[in-house]
Protein backbone atom coordinates (compact mmCIF):
# COMPACT_ATOMS: atom_id res chain seq x y z
CA UNK A 1 0.00 0.00 0.00
CA UNK A 2 2.88 2.40 0.66
CA UNK A 3 3.44 3.02 -3.05
CA UNK A 4 -0.20 3.89 -3.64
CA UNK A 5 -0.27 6.27 -0.67
CA UNK A 6 2.95 7.88 -1.88
CA UNK A 7 1.39 8.36 -5.32
CA UNK A 8 -1.70 9.98 -3.81
CA UNK A 9 0.46 12.37 -1.80
CA UNK A 10 2.34 13.38 -4.95
CA UNK A 11 -0.96 14.05 -6.71
CA UNK A 12 -2.05 16.23 -3.79
CA UNK A 13 1.14 18.28 -3.84
CA UNK A 14 1.04 18.72 -7.60
CA UNK A 15 -2.59 19.82 -7.48
CA UNK A 16 -1.80 22.34 -4.74
CA UNK A 17 1.04 23.94 -6.68
CA UNK A 18 -1.05 24.02 -9.87
CA UNK A 19 -3.82 25.75 -7.91
CA UNK A 20 -1.47 28.53 -6.83
CA UNK A 21 0.02 27.40 -3.51
CA UNK A 22 3.55 28.54 -2.67
CA UNK A 23 4.18 25.37 -0.65
CA UNK A 24 2.19 22.44 0.71
CA UNK A 25 2.26 19.21 2.63
CA UNK A 26 0.05 16.16 2.20
CA UNK A 27 -0.92 13.49 4.72
CA UNK A 28 -2.59 10.27 3.58
CA UNK A 29 -3.97 7.81 6.14
CA UNK A 30 -5.41 4.42 5.24
CA UNK A 31 -7.01 2.45 8.06
CA UNK A 32 -8.95 -0.68 8.93
CA UNK A 33 -10.48 -1.56 12.28
CA UNK A 34 -12.62 -4.43 13.52
CA UNK A 35 -14.35 -4.51 16.91
CA UNK A 36 -16.56 -7.16 18.47
CA UNK A 37 -18.61 -6.73 21.65
CA UNK A 38 -20.28 -9.51 23.62
CA UNK A 39 -22.75 -9.41 26.49
CA UNK A 40 -24.75 -12.03 28.37
CA UNK A 41 -22.97 -14.83 26.55
CA UNK A 42 -23.89 -13.62 23.07
CA UNK A 43 -22.68 -11.31 20.35
CA UNK A 44 -23.97 -7.79 20.98
CA UNK A 45 -22.23 -5.62 18.39
CA UNK A 46 -19.83 -6.08 15.48
CA UNK A 47 -18.23 -3.32 13.50
CA UNK A 48 -15.71 -3.08 10.70
CA UNK A 49 -14.40 0.21 9.36
CA UNK A 50 -12.24 0.76 6.29
CA UNK A 51 -11.34 4.03 4.69
CA UNK A 52 -8.72 6.35 3.35
CA UNK A 53 -8.36 10.00 4.37
CA UNK A 54 -6.42 12.64 2.47
CA UNK A 55 -5.29 15.84 4.13
CA UNK A 56 -3.76 18.83 2.37
CA UNK A 57 -2.21 21.92 3.95
CA UNK A 58 -1.23 24.78 1.66
CA UNK A 59 0.69 28.01 2.17
CA UNK A 60 0.10 31.24 0.28
CA UNK A 61 2.60 33.77 1.56
CA UNK A 62 2.22 33.76 5.34
CA UNK A 63 -1.25 32.29 5.24
CA UNK A 64 -2.25 28.64 5.54
CA UNK A 65 -5.33 26.45 5.25
CA UNK A 66 -6.17 22.76 5.59
CA UNK A 67 -8.73 20.60 3.79
CA UNK A 68 -9.42 16.87 4.10
CA UNK A 69 -11.47 14.41 2.03
CA UNK A 70 -12.12 10.68 1.97
CA UNK A 71 -12.36 10.36 -1.81
CA UNK A 72 -9.13 9.73 -3.70
CA UNK A 73 -10.41 10.39 -7.22
CA UNK A 74 -8.44 12.81 -9.39
CA UNK A 75 -11.39 15.17 -9.74
CA UNK A 76 -11.84 15.37 -5.98
CA UNK A 77 -8.12 15.98 -5.42
CA UNK A 78 -8.19 18.87 -7.90
CA UNK A 79 -11.27 20.42 -6.27
CA UNK A 80 -9.73 19.91 -2.84
CA UNK A 81 -6.54 21.74 -3.82
CA UNK A 82 -8.41 24.64 -5.39
CA UNK A 83 -10.64 25.02 -2.34
CA UNK A 84 -7.70 24.86 0.04
CA UNK A 85 -5.77 27.55 -1.83
CA UNK A 86 -8.88 29.78 -1.92
CA UNK A 87 -9.25 29.37 1.84
CA UNK A 88 -5.58 30.19 2.44
CA UNK A 89 -5.83 33.42 0.46
CA UNK A 90 -8.46 34.80 2.86
CA UNK A 91 -6.89 33.39 6.04
CA UNK A 92 -5.13 35.74 8.50
CA UNK A 93 -1.38 36.16 8.25
CA UNK A 94 0.64 33.86 10.48
CA UNK A 95 4.36 34.66 10.41
CA UNK A 96 5.15 31.43 12.24
CA UNK A 97 3.48 28.98 9.87
CA UNK A 98 5.42 27.20 7.18
CA UNK A 99 7.31 24.05 6.34
CA UNK A 100 10.61 23.06 7.90
CA UNK A 101 13.90 24.14 6.40
CA UNK A 102 15.34 21.29 4.28
CA UNK A 103 18.20 20.84 6.74
CA UNK A 104 15.75 20.22 9.58
CA UNK A 105 14.04 17.26 7.92
CA UNK A 106 14.56 13.64 8.91
CA UNK A 107 16.66 11.85 6.32
CA UNK A 108 17.07 8.35 7.77
CA UNK A 109 14.98 6.13 10.01
CA UNK A 110 14.18 2.46 10.52
CA UNK A 111 10.43 2.12 10.89
CA UNK A 112 10.66 -1.68 10.74
CA UNK A 113 12.84 -1.74 13.85
CA UNK A 114 10.04 -0.07 15.82
CA UNK A 115 7.76 -3.09 15.15
CA UNK A 116 4.64 -0.96 15.24
CA UNK A 117 2.57 -3.48 13.27
CA UNK A 118 2.27 -7.23 13.75
CA UNK A 119 2.91 -8.89 10.36
CA UNK A 120 0.92 -11.97 11.40
CA UNK A 121 -2.56 -13.01 10.42
CA UNK A 122 -5.49 -11.00 11.79
CA UNK A 123 -8.11 -12.80 13.92
CA UNK A 124 -11.37 -13.62 12.21
CA UNK A 125 -14.53 -11.97 13.59
CA UNK A 126 -15.61 -15.24 15.17
CA UNK A 127 -12.23 -15.54 16.87
CA UNK A 128 -12.61 -12.04 18.29
CA UNK A 129 -16.10 -12.95 19.47
CA UNK A 130 -14.73 -15.99 21.28
CA UNK A 131 -12.09 -13.82 22.95
CA UNK A 132 -14.76 -11.40 24.19
CA UNK A 133 -16.97 -14.25 25.41
CA UNK A 134 -14.06 -15.84 27.24
CA UNK A 135 -13.22 -12.58 29.00
CA UNK A 136 -16.85 -12.14 30.04
CA UNK A 137 -17.11 -15.71 31.32
CA UNK A 138 -13.94 -15.28 33.38
CA UNK A 139 -15.36 -12.15 34.98
CA UNK A 140 -18.67 -13.85 35.80
CA UNK A 141 -16.79 -16.75 37.41
CA UNK A 142 -15.37 -14.44 40.09
CA UNK A 143 -17.38 -14.88 43.32
CA UNK A 144 -19.35 -11.72 44.01
CA UNK A 145 -19.71 -10.61 40.39
CA UNK A 146 -23.41 -10.23 39.60
CA UNK A 147 -23.15 -9.40 35.91
CA UNK A 148 -20.83 -8.29 33.17
CA UNK A 149 -21.61 -5.02 31.47
CA UNK A 150 -19.81 -6.31 28.42
CA UNK A 151 -16.55 -7.46 26.92
CA UNK A 152 -14.86 -6.61 23.67
CA UNK A 153 -12.00 -7.55 21.38
CA UNK A 154 -10.67 -5.95 18.25
CA UNK A 155 -7.77 -4.80 16.16
CA UNK A 156 -6.76 -1.88 13.99
CA UNK A 157 -4.29 -1.35 11.16
CA UNK A 158 -3.20 2.06 9.90
CA UNK A 159 -0.78 3.20 7.21
CA UNK A 160 0.49 6.77 7.16
CA UNK A 161 2.34 8.68 4.48
CA UNK A 162 3.57 12.27 4.68
CA UNK A 163 4.99 14.32 1.79
CA UNK A 164 6.01 17.98 1.57
CA UNK A 165 7.00 20.28 -1.26
CA UNK A 166 10.34 20.91 0.42
CA UNK A 167 11.43 17.35 -0.19
CA UNK A 168 10.24 15.13 2.66
CA UNK A 169 8.77 11.73 1.85
CA UNK A 170 8.04 9.12 4.50
CA UNK A 171 5.55 6.52 5.61
CA UNK A 172 5.03 3.77 8.13
CA UNK A 173 2.46 1.31 9.43
CA UNK A 174 1.07 0.79 12.89
CA UNK A 175 -1.51 -1.54 14.37
CA UNK A 176 -2.85 -2.91 17.61
CA UNK A 177 -4.97 -5.53 19.31
CA UNK A 178 -7.18 -4.98 22.35
CA UNK A 179 -9.32 -6.94 24.79
CA UNK A 180 -11.45 -5.42 27.54
CA UNK A 181 -14.11 -6.35 30.04
CA UNK A 182 -16.38 -4.44 32.44
CA UNK A 183 -17.73 -6.30 35.48
CA UNK A 184 -20.40 -5.37 38.04
CA UNK A 185 -20.50 -6.64 41.61
CA UNK A 186 -23.38 -6.31 44.06
CA UNK A 187 -27.03 -5.50 43.46
CA UNK A 188 -29.36 -2.51 43.46
CA UNK A 189 -27.93 0.65 44.95
CA UNK A 190 -24.89 -1.29 46.16
CA UNK A 191 -23.62 -2.14 42.69
CA UNK A 192 -20.00 -1.33 41.91
CA UNK A 193 -18.34 -1.45 38.52
CA UNK A 194 -14.73 -1.81 37.40
CA UNK A 195 -12.88 -2.90 34.31
CA UNK A 196 -9.69 -4.28 32.83
CA UNK A 197 -8.39 -3.55 29.36
CA UNK A 198 -5.20 -4.53 27.60
CA UNK A 199 -3.83 -3.49 24.22
CA UNK A 200 -0.64 -4.41 22.42
CA UNK A 201 0.96 -3.85 19.02
CA UNK A 202 1.52 -7.61 18.61
CA UNK A 203 -1.18 -10.19 19.22
CA UNK A 204 1.26 -12.53 20.95
CA UNK A 205 1.89 -9.89 23.61
CA UNK A 206 -1.77 -9.61 24.67
CA UNK A 207 -2.22 -11.25 28.11
CA UNK A 208 -4.44 -14.35 28.34
CA UNK A 209 -8.01 -13.28 27.76
CA UNK A 210 -9.27 -15.12 30.84
CA UNK A 211 -6.90 -13.14 33.05
CA UNK A 212 -8.29 -9.88 31.70
CA UNK A 213 -11.87 -10.88 32.56
CA UNK A 214 -10.85 -12.25 35.94
CA UNK A 215 -9.03 -9.02 36.83
CA UNK A 216 -12.10 -6.97 35.88
CA UNK A 217 -14.24 -9.13 38.15
CA UNK A 218 -11.81 -9.00 41.07
CA UNK A 219 -11.53 -5.21 40.80
CA UNK A 220 -15.32 -4.84 40.85
CA UNK A 221 -15.68 -7.10 43.90
CA UNK A 222 -12.95 -5.19 45.71
CA UNK A 223 -15.09 -2.04 45.46
CA UNK A 224 -18.22 -3.50 47.10
CA UNK A 225 -19.25 -2.12 50.45
CA UNK A 226 -17.57 1.22 49.76
CA UNK A 227 -18.03 4.05 52.23
CA UNK A 228 -17.04 7.70 52.17
CA UNK A 229 -13.67 8.59 53.66
CA UNK A 230 -13.25 11.27 56.34
CA UNK A 231 -12.67 14.88 55.36
CA UNK A 232 -9.26 16.35 56.01
CA UNK A 233 -5.66 16.57 54.82
CA UNK A 234 -4.15 13.15 54.18
CA UNK A 235 -1.44 11.56 52.05
CA UNK A 236 -2.77 10.08 48.82
CA UNK A 237 -1.32 7.20 46.82
CA UNK A 238 -2.17 7.46 43.13
CA UNK A 239 -2.28 3.82 42.04
CA UNK A 240 -0.32 2.90 38.93
CA UNK A 241 -3.62 2.68 37.04
CA UNK A 242 -4.17 6.44 37.43
CA UNK A 243 -0.75 7.89 38.31
CA UNK A 244 0.09 8.82 34.71
CA UNK A 245 -2.70 11.42 34.88
CA UNK A 246 -0.56 13.48 37.27
CA UNK A 247 2.36 13.42 34.85
CA UNK A 248 -0.10 14.26 32.09
CA UNK A 249 -0.94 17.51 33.85
CA UNK A 250 2.77 18.35 33.91
CA UNK A 251 3.25 17.60 30.22
CA UNK A 252 0.13 19.62 29.39
CA UNK A 253 1.60 22.60 31.22
CA UNK A 254 4.83 22.46 29.17
CA UNK A 255 3.07 22.06 25.82
CA UNK A 256 4.16 24.78 23.40
CA UNK A 257 0.59 25.90 22.74
CA UNK A 258 0.05 26.63 26.44
CA UNK A 259 3.41 28.37 26.74
CA UNK A 260 2.95 30.75 23.79
CA UNK A 261 -0.48 31.74 25.13
CA UNK A 262 0.94 32.30 28.59
CA UNK A 263 -1.77 29.98 29.88
CA UNK A 264 0.37 27.60 31.91
CA UNK A 265 1.21 27.38 35.59
CA UNK A 266 4.74 26.38 34.51
CA UNK A 267 5.28 29.19 31.97
CA UNK A 268 8.17 30.69 34.00
CA UNK A 269 9.71 27.44 35.19
CA UNK A 270 12.05 26.37 32.37
CA UNK A 271 15.28 25.38 34.12
CA UNK A 272 13.53 25.21 37.51
CA UNK A 273 12.66 22.31 39.80
CA UNK A 274 9.27 20.83 38.98
CA UNK A 275 9.80 17.34 40.44
CA UNK A 276 11.81 16.22 43.47
CA UNK A 277 15.57 15.93 43.08
CA UNK A 278 16.58 12.53 41.72
CA UNK A 279 13.49 12.08 39.53
CA UNK A 280 13.81 12.08 35.74
CA UNK A 281 11.08 12.14 33.08
CA UNK A 282 12.21 10.86 29.68
CA UNK A 283 10.52 10.84 26.29
CA UNK A 284 11.60 7.98 24.03
CA UNK A 285 9.88 7.71 20.61
CA UNK A 286 12.02 4.71 19.61
CA UNK A 287 10.61 2.03 21.94
CA UNK A 288 9.74 -1.15 20.08
CA UNK A 289 6.09 -2.30 19.94
CA UNK A 290 4.81 0.75 21.83
CA UNK A 291 1.81 2.81 20.71
CA UNK A 292 3.49 6.19 21.14
CA UNK A 293 6.56 5.37 19.05
CA UNK A 294 7.13 6.87 15.61
CA UNK A 295 10.00 7.22 13.10
CA UNK A 296 9.47 10.96 12.48
CA UNK A 297 7.09 13.66 13.62
CA UNK A 298 4.07 15.20 11.90
CA UNK A 299 6.22 17.77 10.06
CA UNK A 300 8.87 15.33 8.85
CA UNK A 301 11.39 16.21 11.55
CA UNK A 302 13.52 13.57 13.27
CA UNK A 303 12.45 12.34 16.69
CA UNK A 304 14.90 11.54 19.44
CA UNK A 305 15.32 10.54 23.05
CA UNK A 306 15.08 13.58 25.30
CA UNK A 307 15.01 14.26 29.00
CA UNK A 308 11.98 16.40 29.70
CA UNK A 309 12.88 16.63 33.39
CA UNK A 310 16.39 15.80 34.59
CA UNK A 311 17.09 15.36 38.30
CA UNK A 312 13.88 17.26 39.00
CA UNK A 313 14.74 20.20 36.70
CA UNK A 314 12.54 21.08 33.71
CA UNK A 315 14.74 20.92 30.59
CA UNK A 316 12.52 21.98 27.69
CA UNK A 317 9.07 22.75 26.38
CA UNK A 318 7.27 20.41 23.97
CA UNK A 319 7.39 22.19 20.61
CA UNK A 320 6.44 21.90 16.97
CA UNK A 321 7.76 24.30 14.33
CA UNK A 322 5.14 27.02 14.83
CA UNK A 323 5.40 27.20 18.62
CA UNK A 324 9.19 27.00 18.43
CA UNK A 325 9.27 29.96 16.04
CA UNK A 326 7.00 31.98 18.30
CA UNK A 327 9.33 31.35 21.22
CA UNK A 328 12.56 31.84 19.25
CA UNK A 329 13.54 28.21 19.89
CA UNK A 330 14.00 24.98 17.95
CA UNK A 331 11.32 22.34 17.47
CA UNK A 332 11.68 19.32 19.74
CA UNK A 333 10.30 17.06 17.01
CA UNK A 334 6.92 16.75 18.72
CA UNK A 335 4.54 17.81 15.94
CA UNK A 336 1.41 15.70 15.79
CA UNK A 337 -1.40 16.06 13.28
CA UNK A 338 -4.46 14.66 11.66
CA UNK A 339 -5.61 15.10 8.09
CA UNK A 340 -7.95 18.00 8.84
CA UNK A 341 -5.83 20.35 10.95
CA UNK A 342 -2.36 21.87 11.13
CA UNK A 343 0.32 20.25 13.30
CA UNK A 344 0.40 20.94 17.01
CA UNK A 345 2.87 19.85 19.71
CA UNK A 346 2.17 16.58 21.48
CA UNK A 347 4.32 14.39 23.68
CA UNK A 348 4.57 10.63 23.16
CA UNK A 349 6.19 7.81 25.13
CA UNK A 350 7.15 8.86 28.63
CA UNK A 351 8.99 7.12 31.44
CA UNK A 352 9.28 8.40 35.00
CA UNK A 353 12.20 7.13 37.03
CA UNK A 354 11.22 4.64 39.73
CA UNK A 355 12.47 4.00 43.24
CA UNK A 356 13.37 0.79 45.01
CA UNK A 357 10.18 0.99 47.07
CA UNK A 358 7.23 -1.28 46.40
CA UNK A 359 3.64 -0.11 46.38
CA UNK A 360 3.18 -1.88 49.74
CA UNK A 361 6.16 0.05 51.13
CA UNK A 362 4.45 3.32 50.23
CA UNK A 363 1.17 2.15 51.78
CA UNK A 364 3.04 1.46 55.01
CA UNK A 365 4.73 4.85 54.85
CA UNK A 366 1.51 6.78 54.28
CA UNK A 367 0.03 5.66 57.59
CA UNK A 368 -3.53 6.92 57.19
CA UNK A 369 -4.77 8.08 53.81
CA UNK A 370 -6.31 7.23 50.46
CA UNK A 371 -5.27 4.93 47.62
CA UNK A 372 -6.90 6.20 44.43
CA UNK A 373 -7.70 3.48 41.87
CA UNK A 374 -10.17 5.41 39.72
CA UNK A 375 -11.04 9.03 39.04
CA UNK A 376 -13.99 10.89 37.54
CA UNK A 377 -14.36 14.45 36.32
CA UNK A 378 -11.79 17.15 36.82
CA UNK A 379 -11.43 20.81 37.61
CA UNK A 380 -7.87 21.74 36.75
CA UNK A 381 -6.83 25.37 36.36
CA UNK A 382 -4.26 25.56 33.55
CA UNK A 383 -2.95 28.91 34.80
CA UNK A 384 -2.68 28.27 38.55
CA UNK A 385 -2.42 24.48 38.74
CA UNK A 386 -5.30 24.24 41.23
CA UNK A 387 -6.47 20.63 41.19
CA UNK A 388 -9.77 18.95 42.13
CA UNK A 389 -11.03 15.55 41.04
CA UNK A 390 -13.57 12.96 42.08
CA UNK A 391 -11.98 9.73 43.28
CA UNK A 392 -12.60 6.21 44.51
CA UNK A 393 -10.27 3.57 45.89
CA UNK A 394 -9.14 2.13 49.20
CA UNK A 395 -8.78 3.65 52.66
CA UNK A 396 -5.65 3.02 54.70
CA UNK A 397 -5.33 3.17 58.50
CA UNK A 398 -1.97 2.74 60.20
CA UNK A 399 -0.43 1.38 57.02
CA UNK A 400 -3.15 -1.24 56.45
CA UNK A 401 -5.97 -1.22 53.89
CA UNK A 402 -9.29 -1.17 55.76
CA UNK A 403 -11.74 -1.18 52.86
CA UNK A 404 -13.06 0.50 49.71
CA UNK A 405 -14.18 4.14 49.55
CA UNK A 406 -15.93 6.25 46.93
CA UNK A 407 -17.83 9.48 46.46
CA UNK A 408 -14.96 11.71 47.55
CA UNK A 409 -13.00 14.61 46.08
CA UNK A 410 -9.27 15.21 46.32
CA UNK A 411 -7.89 18.72 45.95
CA UNK A 412 -4.55 20.49 45.99
CA UNK A 413 -2.19 22.43 43.75
CA UNK A 414 -0.20 20.64 41.08
CA UNK A 415 3.00 22.52 41.80
CA UNK A 416 3.13 21.31 45.39
CA UNK A 417 1.75 17.88 44.53
CA UNK A 418 4.41 17.15 41.92
CA UNK A 419 7.20 18.47 44.14
CA UNK A 420 6.21 15.97 46.84
CA UNK A 421 5.76 12.80 44.77
CA UNK A 422 7.44 9.61 45.92
CA UNK A 423 7.46 6.93 43.19
CA UNK A 424 7.12 3.21 43.71
CA UNK A 425 8.64 0.54 41.44
CA UNK A 426 5.50 -0.95 39.90
CA UNK A 427 5.24 0.77 36.50
CA UNK A 428 4.18 -1.43 33.58
CA UNK A 429 6.86 -1.38 30.90
CA UNK A 430 4.55 -2.12 27.96
CA UNK A 431 2.62 1.13 28.31
CA UNK A 432 3.37 4.32 26.41
CA UNK A 433 3.35 6.15 29.76
CA UNK A 434 5.57 4.17 32.14
CA UNK A 435 4.65 5.75 35.47
CA UNK A 436 4.64 3.90 38.81
CA UNK A 437 2.31 4.45 41.74
CA UNK A 438 2.94 7.89 43.23
CA UNK A 439 2.57 8.92 46.86
CA UNK A 440 1.60 12.59 47.30
CA UNK A 441 1.56 14.39 50.63
CA UNK A 442 -1.01 16.75 52.05
CA UNK A 443 -3.98 16.61 49.70
CA UNK A 444 -7.37 17.69 50.94
CA UNK A 445 -9.97 14.93 50.86
CA UNK A 446 -13.64 15.85 51.00
CA UNK A 447 -15.59 12.79 52.07
CA UNK A 448 -18.12 12.42 54.87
Amino acid sequence: MTESLALLSEQLLEAAINAGADAADALVVDGTSVSIEARAGALEHAERSEGIDLGLRVFVGQKQACVSVSDSSSATIQQMAERCVSMARVAPDDPNCGLAEPGQLATAWDAAALELRDPGKRPLPEELENMALEAEAAALAVPGVSQAQGAGAGYSDTEIFLATTNGFRGGYQRGGFSVSCVAIAGDGLEMERDYCGESRAFLEDVPPVGEIGQTAGERAVARTGATRPPTGAFPVLFDERVSSSLIGHLTGAINGNAIVRGASWLKDDLGEMVLPKGITLTENPHRSRIAGSKPFDGEGLPVSLRRVVDDGVLQSWTLDLATARKLGMESTGNASRGVSSPPSPSIGNLELSQSDKTRDDLITEMGTGLIITSMIGSTISPTTGDYSRGAAGLWVENGEVTGPVNGCTVAGNLRGMLMSVVPANDARSHLSRVVPSLLVEGLTIAGV
